[in-house]
C-alpha cells in the first residue's frame, strides 16, 4: 500500500464528482487523481496523457489510460460519453485552450478545471515592478503557454456555453470552500483556482 502524499486540489475535485460517475481525466499524469476517484467514488475512469512515461505509470496502477494529445485527440471521444471531464493544472499548457474546453463540454455536461491564477495580486505587483510576467521564465516556458486569470477563464467558459457551478481558491497545499460567487476576490487573491463548470 502506497503512502504517497495526496494533492489538496485532488481531494477537492473528488468532492465535486458523483458516485459511480463516468470520468475522463485529461492530462492525467501518473493517474493519482483517477486512482483516488476510483477508491472514493467508484467511478468508471479513463485518462488521456501526453507523456508516455506518465501514461505508463498510470497503466501500472491498473488504470485505463491512453497516450494522446488533448490539442488534437479529443475528437475520438463521443458526445456525452462521460459525466465529468477533468483538466487539472493542464489547460494553460494547451496550444488551443478554447478548443480543448469546447471539446470537453461536448464530451461531458460537467467540466472541472484547475489552473494557476495570474490575476493574483502578488503576480500583478511583480509584473508592475519588474516588467516581466511572473513565473519560472523562458527556461521553463512550457509551464504556461497561456498565463490567464480566473476572470479570463470564467469568461472563456461562458463564451463556450458553460456556467460556473462553484469555484474555490487553492494554494500552499490548501483549498478553500467551494462557492458560487466572489469572483473578484478569487481573481485578486487566489494562487490557484478550481472551477466546477456545467453546460448551460
Amino acid at each position: 500500500m502506497t503512502t504517497e502524499a495526496r494533492r489538496s486540489d485532488h481531494e477537492a475535485i473528488v468532492k465535486c464528482v458523483g458516485e459511480g460517475a463516468r470520468v475522463l481525466d485529461v492530462g492525467c499524469g501518473d493517474g493519482a487523481l483517477l486512482a483516488l476517484l476510483q477508491a472514493r467514488k467508484n467511478v468508471r475512469a479513463r485518462g488521456l496523457e501526453l507523456s508516455s512515461k506518465q501514461a505508463g505509470l498510470a497503466l501500472a496502477r491498473g488504470l485505463s489510460v491512453i497516450q494522446g494529445d488533448a490539442d488534437s485527440d479529443l475528437e475520438v471521444f463521443p458526445d456525452d460519453g462521460f459525466d465529468v471531464a477533468i483538466l487539472s493544472n493542464a489547460i494553460q499548457q494547451m496550444r488551443r485552450p478554447d478548443a480543448v474546453l469546447r471539446e470537453l463540454s461536448r464530451i461531458a455536461p460537467e467540466v472541472i478545471v484547475s489552473f494557476r491564477n495570474y490575476g493574483l495580486w502578488r503576480r500583478r505587483l511583480s509584473l508592475l515592478q519588474s516588467g516581466r510576467m511572473p513565473g519560472p521564465g523562458w527556461r521553463h516556458a512550457g509551464e504556461a503557454l497561456h498565463p490567464t486569470t480566473a476572470r479570463d477563464m470564467i469568461e472563456l467558459a461562458d463564451s463556450l456555453g458553460l456556467c460556473v457551478v462553484a469555484m474555490a481558491a487553492a494554494g500552499n497545499g490548501k483549498v478553500g470552500a467551494f462557492r458560487n460567487s466572489g469572483l473578484s476576490r478569487l481573481n485578486w487573491g487566489a494562487d490557484e483556482v478550481i472551477l466546477h463548470l456545467r453546460r448551460k
